[in-house]
């Protein structure tokens, strides 16, 4: 890798990981509000998701980065980020309609979006580098799982 491709693998995991922190910050007290709901079977304890988040966020940008840097049409390389920065951007919001607003069913909807952002994403970047695409994959089932979380909390509260 040269160093600028270096640099730029480094701001692309840098800006997934800062949507995820101030997704979180502006959400509230994640672990204080996950901590009073009924859970649905298999939920796993609080501390989990952080540490699944920061390997996800990494994922993502380093899938991101694979895009961008690869030699490919460059009205692909757009399409595929446009979905990627569009389902990021969707990812920012669920924790706030989740945690701050308390829209469990609202959120549920966020997520099934996501959910299918995420797929679309996926679809895209295996177009241009299977590899990215492939990336993605431990983000699509975290999400699923998530959803069914989301969906259990929101039945149970």
């Amino acid at each position: 890798l040269k160093k600028n491709s270096i640099l730029d693998l480094l701001i692309s995991i840098a800006a997934a990981e800062l949507v995820g922190l101030v997704s979180g910050l502006l959400a509230g007290n994640i672990g204080a509000v996950y901590q009073t709901f009924f859970l649905p079977p298999l939920a796993p304890p609080g501390w989990v998701f952080p540490v699944a988040w920061i390997l996800l966020y990494a994922m993502m940008g380093t899938a991101a980065w694979m895009i961008f840097s690869f030699p490919a049409p460059a009205a692909r390389k757009k399409k595929a980020l446009i979905f990627y920065a569009a389902q990021l951007a969707v990812n920012f919001s669920w924790s706030i309609v989740f945690f701050r607003f308390g829209m469990l069913w609202g959120a549920l909807a966020v997520i099934i979006l996501l959910d299918i952002l995420v797929a679309l994403t996926m679809v895209k970047f295996f177009h241009i580098r299977k590899t990215a695409a492939y990336l993605l994959i431990p983000y699509l089932l975290w999400i699923l799982f998530a959803t069914y979380l989301n969906g259990g909390i929101a039945l149970l509260n």
